[in-house]
């Protein structure tokens, strides 16, 4: 399950081959009640702190092109 620990790497890769396999020319199978969202941002921003109030700030941002220009921000 999502955000369960894993022992590796290795375990994942593992994992996602053995399913890759399990469905392969099928559609994977979903609950009735599942749902989500589609999101397409244009924009998206990465924050860390730092104790000395020097945060790291990086913005992705869309272009027409479909490449991201990446920039450092101001803190």
């Amino acid at each position: 399950p999502q955000s369960e620990v894993v022992t590796s790497k290795e375990t994942l890769n593992n994992q996602l081959a053995s399913y890759t396999q399990k469905f392969k020319g099928s559609e994977i199978p979903r609950p009735e009640h599942w749902g989500g969202y589609i999101i397409k941002p244009i924009s998206m921003e990465f924050w860390q702190g730092r104790p000395n109030r020097m945060h790291d700030r990086i913005r992705y941002t869309l272009l027409e092109n479909f490449e991201w220009k990446i920039e450092r921000l101001a803190p």
